[in-house]
């Protein structure tokens, strides 16, 4: 072997691991790099939470189902490894906040629940007389002198729109994409951009209404938010798995510890195996990382980084059980109504390709911060849970033809106040302790997978420039 090869190895087969190595493989091949790579997952199969069930003819995904289309590097990969006639956007239709037994429409020209037009904002019920005169406070009050203090997504919003928007729009919006209590969760560290908004604007409402284009303001017909692959996201994981031909995957290897040499490193496995590396990218869930860093400091946040349990329940029925049929792709529920879901997508109607003709895909969502017990139950139990809620605002008849529930244990990582100073101490406090290890992935700085794949792109170019 030349003297000059470098090991590099990636820790974690989820899409992160395989974004690294992907365009890693890429960069040895183009610039004929001295690389010898290994990617190191601890289960049985790569793509972590992508996992997709394909029963019947239905298209389930069970964790991730999509994409955001503005974040481009998602699609860009797809397209890369051949797959680019596979995606398709998502059928657009009217979504609804659930809220005192009943469904209401998200207004027209809400952007994560701010409002950006006048006419739907006056005429929707979702809001009180008083509710609606306090958002529209926003428009007179001063922007915070805080500069760029972090504080939680609740505080801010309350601050600028009030208690009622905030509760029964802006909170089951947001807080479902981090199943989280908006809170405790950091605005710089999920939505930063509104800081900036306020920051240059004053004004949530002018600003937003002056920064988004008209096609995403209108909830009517739009531009599709989101892509997904048509075969399903694991066929995606599969394509990308069997590009990296020059990547030594090892499946069911994990790591215990990562030991310092000098200026190399040893990993060593549950097994007892020692694995030998100039360079690591590690891609797993911090709970694992800091286990795996334990006897440094540095890493000492992580453990405190809290985690929430969820689980997706994907339901199929012939459109005949559908007594009461919605004319839209899916709800939220706010968080003071009294039901266990926190969302449910009417998956054939926002993917065609998902169920057969003929037949109805209804996925919903229970587990958040706090309300986590339901996912101990037993499948049954949350099935019969989830019926209960759908059938006070839906007419259903009968159980499911099948059904097909995930949990997903400690899963969402919970970006609280102060995230990023947190994560900016412990990537700084590895680097100066262990130069040539990289952190990437979903506790870090983003939970969606344009967000993943970004990281993984980012931990290739510093282990590049760390190698040189």
């Amino acid at each position: 072997m030349n003297k000059q090869t470098k090991k590099i190895v990636i820790i974690g087969g989820g899409i992160t691991g395989l974004t690294a190595a992907y365009y890693l493989q890429k960069e040895m091949r183009n610039a004929q790099l001295p690389y010898e790579i290994t990617l190191l997952e601890g289960t049985d199969r790569l793509g972590g939470k992508i996992q997709t069930d394909t029963t019947n003819g239905f298209v389930i995904e069970r964790g991730p189902d999509s994409f955001l289309a503005r974040k481009e590097s998602a699609a860009r990969l797809v397209k890369e490894v051949g797959m680019e006639d596979q995606l398709v956007p998502n059928s657009t239709g009217q979504a609804f906040v659930l809220n005192n037994d009943q469904l209401y429409p998200i207004p027209g020209g809400a952007v994560m629940g701010i409002p950006t037009e006048l006419s739907p904002f006056i005429s929707t019920k979702l809001f009180s007389l008083k509710g609606k005169s306090r958002a529209a406070g926003d428009l007179i009050l001063p922007r915070a002198n805080n500069g760029d203090v972090d504080q939680s997504l609740g505080l801010f919003f309350r601050r600028r729109l009030g208690n009622e928007v905030v509760e029964n729009l802006i909170e089951p919006l947001l807080s479902g994409i981090y199943a989280g209590d908006i809170d405790k969760l950091s605005l710089m560290s999920t939505f930063p951009q509104f800081s900036e908004v306020e920051k240059q604007y004053r004004s949530l409402i002018l600003g937003m209404k002056k920064t988004t284009p008209p096609s995403r303001r209108s909830t009517g017909k739009k531009k599709p938010a989101f892509l997904t692959v048509k075969s399903g996201l694991q066929s995606f994981v599969r394509t990308l798995e069997e590009k990296l031909t020059d990547v030594h995957i090892r499946k069911s290897v994990k790591v215990d510890q990562i030991q310092r040499n000098h200026n190399s490193y040893t990993l060593l496995t549950t097994s007892g195996e020692e694995l030998m590396a100039d360079s690591i990218i590690v891609t797993t869930p911090h709970q694992q990382v800091f286990h795996m860093l334990r006897e440094h400091k540095e890493v000492a946040p992580l453990q405190e980084m809290p985690s929430t349990t969820v689980a997706t329940v994907a339901m199929a029925f012939s459109e005949e059980a559908i007594k009461k049929a919605m004319d839209g792709t899916g709800f939220v529920v706010s968080r003071n109504a009294d039901y266990t879901i926190t969302a449910c997508t009417w998956t054939h109607r926002k993917w065609e390709h998902a169920a057969p003709k003929g037949k109805v895909l209804l996925r919903c969502y229970v587990g958040r911060a706090g309300k986590e017990e339901i996912v101990d139950k037993s499948d049954e139990e949350i099935v019969q849970t989830v019926l209960n809620d759908l059938n006070q605002i839906m007419e259903i008849e009968g159980h499911p033809e099948f059904y097909r529930i995930t949990r997903w244990r400690q899963s969402m990582p919970q970006y609280e106040v102060g995230h990023r100073e947190r994560i900016d101490k412990v990537i700084k406090g590895i680097h100066q302790k262990m130069p040539g290890v990289f952190l990437a992935g979903a506790s870090y700085n983003g939970v969606g997978l344009p967000d993943c794949i970004d990281q993984g792109e980012e931990a290739v170019t510093s282990v590049q420039n760390y190698l040189k």
